[in-house]
């Protein structure tokens, strides 16, 4: 099931937040910088805004009534960003990650977005490669934002139902 995150998926939220970047950062960046007191506390701080913000949409993945995948996206100077999607690493290769990324792609139809970006960890292939298969391609303009890669995708206009 996905829906609408609620304040009371916070902790929750937080703590899938936490468990799928370490996946890819470990590694790559000091543990404190992705899973650290401060982080936590910056992160939830983070979702707990996109919660309440009008504007933002932060949509919760559920499988046995506990949650196992998260994805966020706002408008950001004009422009749709998906800002966060991630599941739970227990949870991989389920498709629900495809599900999140599905209800995004489908809100952004209703709303008549055209164009949607996203940056992800130059690091994290997994992430990258999910997305190719979903459409998105390096944004030629911009194709780096720091440790991040820029990535664009064209959002297909939704089918018209049969009449």
């Amino acid at each position: 099931m996905i829906r609408t995150a609620m304040p009371a998926d916070l902790d929750a939220i937080v703590r899938l937040h936490t468990e799928a970047r370490a996946t890819y950062y470990r590694g790559h960046l000091p543990e404190e910088e992705y899973a650290g007191p401060e982080e936590t506390a910056r992160s939830r701080a983070g979702w707990e805004r996109a919660i309440d913000r009008d504007g933002a949409t932060v949509l919760c993945a559920e499988r046995d009534g506990v949650l196992a995948g998260v994805a966020a996206h706002a408008v950001r100077d004009g422009v749709m960003h998906l800002t966060q999607l991630h599941v739970a690493p227990a949870r991989w290769r389920e498709g629900i990650g495809t599900e999140l990324h599905a209800a995004c792609v489908a809100a952004w139809q209703r709303d008549g977005v055209a164009d949607a970006c996203l940056e992800v960890f130059v690091h994290n292939t997994r992430a990258q490669s999910f997305y190719v298969a979903h459409g998105w391609a390096p944004d030629p303009a911009h194709p780096r934002a720091g440790t991040h890669l820029v990535l664009r995708l064209a959002v297909p206009v939704a089918p018209h139902p049969p009449r």
